[in-house]
């Protein structure tokens, strides 16, 4: 590796870790559609909580363009902070970002989205929803790494 690569840049960290959150929340989608957390319709967390920022009910539109804002800037925001993690960490990138996925859902499924009321606790969630969240999360790590890491090293 050239020393340009080794050198520590907070700038280039969050750059490159924002590009690979955009693509693996591209991939985290994808992977739902394949494999929906859940199959009876029910409202997903991104569209609960523009309900609960806004304080009232939403249209359809400006649930799902809301819904699309918050997925789609949670994703970028977070691999921007995994990216500037690594950057001073490179542990944090264990098992090609599989750990940092796991670390998410954990975070979010297991955790804040329950305890803000957006989702159901954890042992009242389907299997489905468990399973569909864990893979898709890995998902979105793995990807996240692997874009992080060639953005990174075209810097």
């Amino acid at each position: 590796m050239s020393k340009k690569h080794t050198e520590r840049s907070l700038a280039k960290g969050l750059l490159a870790g924002f590009v690979g959150g955009l693509a693996a929340t591209a991939a985290k989608t994808f992977a739902e559609r394949v494999y929906p957390p859940h199959i009876h319709g029910e409202a997903e967390p991104p569209e609960l909580l523009a309900e609960k920022i806004t304080g009232h009910r939403l249209s359809l539109q400006q649930r799902e363009t809301a819904a699309g804002a918050i997925h789609w800037g949670f994703g970028a925001c977070i691999g921007a902070a995994y990216g500037a993690v690594v950057e001073y960490y490179p542990e944090a990138s264990a098992k090609e970002g599989a750990s940092f996925g796991l670390a998410l859902a954990t975070m979010t499924h297991q955790k804040a989205l329950p305890w803000m009321g957006l989702t159901a606790a954890p042992e009242d969630q389907s299997l489905r929803e468990k399973s569909s969240e864990l893979g898709s999360h890995v998902i979105f790590g793995v990807v996240t790494e692997i874009v992080r890491r060639t953005v990174r090293a075209a810097l």
